[in-house]
């Protein structure tokens, strides 16, 4: 059994992976073959969140979804959020509020909220909860997480901001 081409867009980049068994999960080509070791591996049931990626603007858990089936599709990574040296609004928010402790939780949230914004402007408290819901975090307790999507929503507004 030969490998399998599968060709999606990854981060914008067209981006094609040999695979011997198009069922294997997403988050392990991302981590083993790609390189792309921000998408972290926690449950692998998806139910924790921490490998949490963009498909076609969707969140999704990375460790269920099978690299067959982004054939044609768009996956975003937390690497892909940044543009050079000029963070997205999102990670400009958790830096400014510490929405993070230990980091490992923090990619998986990090998408979640860019998909969130990328539907809703100005999201609702109802909103956000729901989002953060599917995330867990064992060191923060939530409140600078939920205040770092919120103040991912005012910078935003304004688009991708700089850090040097």
């Amino acid at each position: 059994m030969g490998q399998q081409q599968v060709r999606f867009t990854l981060n914008g980049e067209d981006t094609e992976v040999g695979v011997a068994d198009a069922g294997r999960p997403l988050l392990e080509v991302l981590r083993t073959t790609l390189g792309l070791t921000g998408t972290k591996s926690g449950c692998a049931t998806g139910y924790c969140g921490a490998c949490t990626v963009l498909v076609d603007g969707e969140a999704v858990p990375a460790c269920l979804l099978m690299i067959g089936l982004v054939a044609g599709r768009d996956v975003r990574t937390v690497e892909g959020l940044a543009t050079g040296q000029r963070l997205d609004a999102v990670q400009q928010a958790y830096l400014e509020r510490a929405g993070f402790q230990c980091g490992f939780c923090t990619p998986g949230h990090l998408m979640a909220t860019r998909a969130l914004l990328d539907k809703a402007a100005a999201p609702t408290d109802e909103q956000i909860a729901s989002t953060v819901d599917g995330n867990f975090c064992r060191c923060t307790g939530y409140v600078k997480i939920l205040d770092s999507v919120r103040h991912a929503a005012e910078l935003n507004a304004g688009g991708t901001v700089g850090h040097a």
